[in-house]
């Protein structure tokens, strides 16, 4: 594009930094992007809890927070937060398609779930029950929370195993969901087994996971 003329007569420059999924690290690397690089976009920031902390302080400065790589809800805020476009699919509206999967197609359905306690965890949380709705949340057995940084998530598959579910709705992101996919199938849990589509890549989870351990997870996908 640049060799074209640019955007309007604007030439890209595509500036990158790592904030390791940290959000004091996100709101330090922002802050070097607007007030240093003075860029005119901050195009596609991945993650909820990281995004959260740069959500009020690139609408003060006006910058677009483009395309926001977060099936949050919170991003749908055009009222309150005019700078801010979400991208992909909200996860609330993801998890009810589950919700409707098990109660279409699971006898006797007994569910465990594991999500990260924070807004994206809770985001897919809230839609997954609002899909089941009131009869079906019952048919929830065992919730388990972990922390981003947590080190493993074992214990947790272990407790979802001992409550007798047999249903797995797994709300992680890809270093937690190759644990929860190695743990279920190292101590033989063998459940319907709902991955979010934040955890489906191949490369990132599928293979460390291992491909025999991965068999038969379902989830939902929105690009070709």
């Amino acid at each position: 594009m640049n060799e074209e003329g640019g955007i309007n007569g604007r030439k890209i420059n595509y500036i990158t930094y790592d904030d390791a999924y940290s959000p004091p690290k996100t709101v330090e690397m922002v802050r070097r992007l607007v007030e240093q690089d003075q860029v005119a976009i901050v195009f596609q920031p991945l993650g909820t809890p990281t995004n959260t902390a740069i959500h009020k302080y690139l609408n003060q400065q006006k910058v677009p927070q483009l395309f926001v790589a977060t099936g949050a809800t919170k991003w749908n805020d055009p009222q309150h937060f005019p700078w801010t476009i979400g991208w992909q699919p909200n996860y609330q509206t993801e998890s009810r398609i589950y919700a409707n999967y098990v109660l279409k197609n699971v006898k006797d359905p007994k569910i465990g779930i594991l999500y990260q306690n924070d807004d994206y965890g809770k985001d897919y949380l809230k839609g997954f029950k609002d899909g089941l709705r009131e009869a079906g949340r019952k048919l929830i057995v065992l919730e388990q929370t972990y922390e981003v940084t947590d080190p493993t998530i074992d214990s947790q598959i272990v407790n979802l195993k001992s409550s007798g579910a047999n249903v797995f709705f797994n709300i992680t992101i890809p270093k937690f969901a190759v644990q929860a996919i190695k743990k279920s199938h190292d101590i033989g849990w063998k459940p319907l087994h709902l991955l979010n589509n934040v955890s489906t890549s191949l490369g990132t989870v599928l293979k460390p996971a291992g491909l025999e351990a991965s068999k038969g997870l379902i989830t939902a996908l929105y690009m070709k």
